[in-house]
């Protein structure tokens, strides 16, 4: 889910995008920006681009159905702090390992704290409560308009992003599809909306966060590994603060839901801000922001195959609208 992404980027969860991560320059999509990241040398590079870029799209294509199964077992707020858990220990040891240096002053670990709040602990956690009540095909559809929220907020916020008919004309061409997911004309029956707003608002919040983070983290001398590993760290941190005030302790660990709970962190939260990392080094952040388009796609798939859930023609109808607005507000007419 956001999913959520690498740093300065828009991710898509996760999402469970739209991974979430603070890195500089922008180049939306999930809202996504240029990596701060060094260069990482090409002899670590193992397998083809594509494969990883493969990886990568179903991992987070699957994060909704993770939410899902593991919500069936502990409460949204504990789906969360285990996420977070776990995906910032794979942080934490690839930073050790690359003997990387975490980022210094009091004001950078302050906007650090407020884009965990807006990249990870709120989306996540609204994501999780959302899931209780809408399938998990339509929270990683609901994800997918992350960058149609970026486009219109950068419009408002950033002053270098200049309207364009074609990024206009994107922008409300997704929102046509948001409404033909939702069953508009059919005055939305059968859609649960206390679900549904709160997989709209966290999609909301992941460009939000971007906005945030580009104004005040760019430029900050840190890696893009360091803030983001710190960003977690501190996501964890309001988890830990918050959930107990609101859940009681499980009065178990079913199988199934922890290890969905563990597989959402480590490798949707965890690998998946790494495998990104490498992507937007080797190929640049235009193809590897390429992924948003297909996380919709994956978490409407393993939702009908895995979970049953049923799917109505305007749901697939609707996706494919809303990715094709999101496409149109981040293209770039050609210079002549």
């Amino acid at each position: 889910m956001s999913a959520t992404a690498a740093p300065g980027t828009m991710p898509s969860d996760e999402s469970p995008a739209s991974v979430p991560a603070p890195v500089p320059p922008k180049n939306t999509a999930t809202g996504t920006a240029s990596s701060a990241a060094d260069p990482a040398p090409a002899a670590r590079r193992t397998l083809d681009w594509r494969i990883r870029f493969g990886a990568l799209s179903l991992i987070w294509g699957f994060s909704f159905l993770l939410i899902k199964v593991g919500t069936d077992g502990y409460a949204p707020f504990q789906v969360t702090l285990g996420r977070l858990v776990a995906g910032t220990a794979v942080l934490v040891a690839a930073i050790a390992i690359r003997r990387e240096r975490l980022p210094r002053g009091a004001r950078t670990w302050g906007h650090l704290a407020v884009a965990a709040f807006f990249l990870n602990a709120l989306p996540f956690s609204l994501f999780a409560y959302a899931e209780l009540s809408i399938p998990s095909t339509l929270a990683g559809i609901c994800n997918a308009t992350s960058p149609l929220w970026g486009m219109a907020l950068s419009l408002v916020a950033l002053s270098e992003d200049r309207p364009t008919r074609r990024r206009v004309a994107g922008l409300g061409l997704g929102f046509l599809g948001v409404l033909t997911v939702l069953g508009a004309w059919q005055g939305f029956s059968g859609l649960d909306f206390g679900g549904t707003a709160m997989a709209l608002l966290a999609s909301l919040s992941y460009p939000i966060g971007w906005i945030y983070v580009r104004r005040t983290l760019a430029g900050s001398g840190s890696s893009t590994l360091a803030l983001t590993g710190s960003q977690l760290f501190l996501g964890t941190v309001q988890l830990a603060v918050v959930t107990p005030l609101f859940t009681s302790a499980p009065d178990g660990f079913p199988l199934l839901p922890t290890l969905a709970v563990f597989a959402l962190g480590a490798l949707g939260t965890g690998l998946a801000v790494l495998l990104q990392y490498g992507l937007v080094e080797e190929v640049g952040p235009t193809t590897a922001q390429m992924v948003t388009y297909f996380i919709p796609v994956i978490a409407t798939a393993a939702g009908v195959a895995l979970l049953g859930e049923r799917l109505s023609w305007n749901t697939p109808v609707g996706a494919l609208v809303v990715l094709a607005g999101a496409a149109l507000t981040q293209s770039r007419a050609r210079s002549r």
